[in-house]
């Protein structure tokens, strides 16, 4: 089974902390040595990581991916031309803004817009833009990944955080369709959906100290989400996010890859 481990080049978007950084230093001491890409918007963070490392197989690349999609173009154009050999994308970056519905006065919409570019749009477009990268290396018999973060309140959404959840509901949903139409082809969608985890995503909520009774520690997600990409599993789903998964999208995968690659009279084509 193609896994983590046949990658050369991993590029992690979003490396400056949490999941992202965790997984970046990760993937860099997995036994196969892949070179690492850590990107993100802290140039001060990127540089600590590299330094981390202690070798000089984590690389780094300064980038705000909530930008317009010429910027984007321009950011996978020079990476692809720099590092050739990248063949796996992780797709981490995310930001959560708190939304109270029952004031409206109080809903800022630049918010909305940019956690909705951050989180969903951004994360298309780049897929979008590496996608013939990666075809390339599936013509010459390479596998690549494409490895969108996604969560388990994709699924179950928590009301406090609602575009938040819409977010990650729409690229759970466009993973599940993206990885149907790869099928036939050596590019892997692996969808990693976390459950509440140790990070600073909620610092400016206020709202740590009340989650961290809850959340899983960094450390055990990392080391069961490696294990998972080793495996080669098409969702890694650890903790309480796999109960989620188990009780309400049951067979959910394996539906939407029977309706696209077989057909099923019950959902003809549109």
């Amino acid at each position: 089974m193609t896994n983590i481990k046949d990658a050369k080049c991993v590029l992690v978007i979003g490396a400056t902390a949490g999941i992202g950084r965790a997984l970046a230093l990760a993937i860099h001491d997995l036994d196969s040595k892949p070179t690492v890409i850590a990107a993100g918007r802290r140039q001060e963070r990127l540089d600590e990581l590299a330094a981390k490392s202690g070798d000089s197989r984590i690389k780094t690349v300064q980038v705000d991916i909530n930008t317009t999609y010429d910027k984007l173009k321009q950011f996978v154009d020079d990476l692809t031309g720099r590092y050739p050999d990248v063949d796996a994308v992780v797709l981490s970056s995310g930001i959560q803004h708190i939304f109270d519905f029952e004031k409206p006065e109080s809903i800022d919409v630049n918010k909305i817009a940019d956690e909705f570019n951050t989180n969903y749009v951004a994360i298309v477009n780049l897929i979008l833009l590496f996608l013939p990268h990666f075809l390339k290396l599936n013509a010459a018999g390479r596998p690549s990944f494409i490895i969108p973060i996604t969560s388990s309140l994709a699924i179950v959404p928590r009301p406090t955080v609602p575009n938040y959840c819409a977010t990650k509901a729409a690229l759970h949903s466009f993973s599940l369709s993206l990885r149907a139409q790869l099928a036939h082809t050596n590019v892997r969608v692996v969808e990693i959906l976390p459950p509440l985890v140790e990070s600073e995503l909620h610092d400016h909520q206020g709202t740590t100290p009340a989650l961290s009774i809850f959340w899983m520690p960094l450390d055990q997600f990392t080391k069961l989400t490696i294990e998972g990409l080793v495996r080669g599993d098409p969702e890694v789903v650890v903790g309480m996010a796999a109960a989620v998964l188990q009780r309400y999208e049951k067979g959910k995968r394996e539906a939407v890859e029977q309706i696209y690659v077989r057909g099923d009279p019950a959902f003809p084509p549109s």
